[in-house]
């Protein structure tokens, strides 16, 4: 089976590596922002949206113009990625999957893309990568990359730049270990299997927000732009990155260890973003118990179930197993020895008890049975 992987590092280039990658993360932005703005002028005077072939002839252009002759300067390749990524955000919308392309934002998501593994060299031996107009770059080699690299992605993260290196190889069809089981979610437990184990939660942003609320009062009395705001900003993102990360590296290990011990893996399909919608309401209608529900629904996103899920989905399919999304409807109201649904069976939130055969264990554990 062919198996699309990708292995991220962190970089460690020098100040003249460190300027070119701005420069040419800030072309990007400056393409992809330049092209957007074309397709909505189109748009407005009735004309026909521009293809991938029509933007890279306007990119032909741009880059020969006297005005914006600085785009020569960076490789081509990222910039036709630009594009091509603006491609998919249009496709996307069309579908239905998502809003209408905005405008990027400098130091938002500052990244390029080189598509050409012919143009990419990976000495794993010497901790070092080249990359088109920017050379030799260092790199901190934390595991081994496996397959033939297709692609490399370069991203900046508070402060620190990133390499995202995709691989294909050609893996053995693996046999599943273990047999099925049911996992329920929530947020006094993390996960809950129906064979009684269950994960606490890590509650990554709860550790770290009266840290981060300290923080972001300190930024808010800065001049904003001034060297002072620059370096509580940083803070800022410091503590959020630290936050993302500890969680990332929580839901990465709990997925693993279940996705490597069961064939089969059955698991509620939530809708996180129902689940998590504010209960303000409006001015005409306003909502109830808004302070409360603010709290449910900054608690179910610090879990990152969606986040899980996604990691379950593809690590069961490496070790040949499945993952069966099942109706989350009555899943803590049933009775898992006489089947009866009815609400009373759920008296408290933790306990579960059977009104018609009496039977009790925790509400979590029956929800994953």
């Amino acid at each position: 089976m062919q198996r699309l992987q990708a292995y991220k590092y962190e970089l460690r280039p020098n100040g003249r590596q460190e300027r070119q990658m701005r420069r040419f993360a800030g072309s990007c932005r400056f393409v992809y922002n330049r092209a957007l703005a074309l397709q909505k002028e189109r748009y407005e005077h009735g004309e026909k949206k521009l293809g991938y072939a029509g933007l890279c002839k306007r990119l032909t252009e741009w880059r020969n113009s006297l005005d914006t002759a600085w785009l020569a300067d960076a490789p081509v390749h990222p910039l036709q990625q630009t594009l091509k990524d603006l491609e998919r955000a249009y496709s996307n919308f069309f579908a239905k999957r998502a809003d209408l392309p905005r405008f990027k934002k400098k130091g938002r998501s500052d990244s390029f893309r080189y598509p050409d593994p012919k143009q990419i060299k990976l000495d794993q031996v010497n901790n070092r990568l080249f990359l088109p107009k920017l050379g030799w770059l260092r790199y901190r080699n934390s595991r081994e990359v496996l397959g033939t690299v297709k692609n490399v992605t370069v991203s900046q993260s508070c402060g620190k730049w990133f390499v995202s290196i995709q691989t294909e190889r050609e893996a053995a069809q693996p046999l599943p270990q273990g047999g099925a089981v049911g996992i329920d979610m929530g947020i006094a437990r993390f996960a809950t299997l129906s064979d009684g184990t269950f994960y606490g939660p890590l509650n990554s942003f709860k550790r770290h927000e009266t840290r981060l609320c300290k923080a972001q009062q300190a930024l808010s009395r800065k001049v904003k732009f001034s060297n002072n705001w620059k370096q509580a900003k940083a803070r800022v993102q410091g503590i959020h990155a630290r936050i993302g990360n500890a969680r990332r590296d929580f839901l990465h290990k709990t997925s693993t260890a279940i996705s490597q011990n069961h064939a089969m893996v059955c698991i509620e399909d939530l809708q996180v973003r129902n689940m998590s919608r504010s209960a303000a309401g409006s001015t005409e209608q306003p909502g109830r118990n808004v302070r409360a529900k603010s709290g449910l629904n900054k608690s179910i996103l610090d879990q990152g179930w969606f986040e899980f899920r996604r990691q379950l989905d593809y690590k069961l399919a490496w070790q040949g197993g499945w993952l069966v999304a099942v109706p989350p409807r009555n899943t803590s109201r049933t009775c898992p020895c006489c089947s009866h649904v009815s609400a009373d069976n759920r008296q408290t939130q933790e306990r579960f008890a059977c009104v018609e055969c009496g039977f009790e264990e925790n509400a979590d554990v029956v929800g994953a049975i």
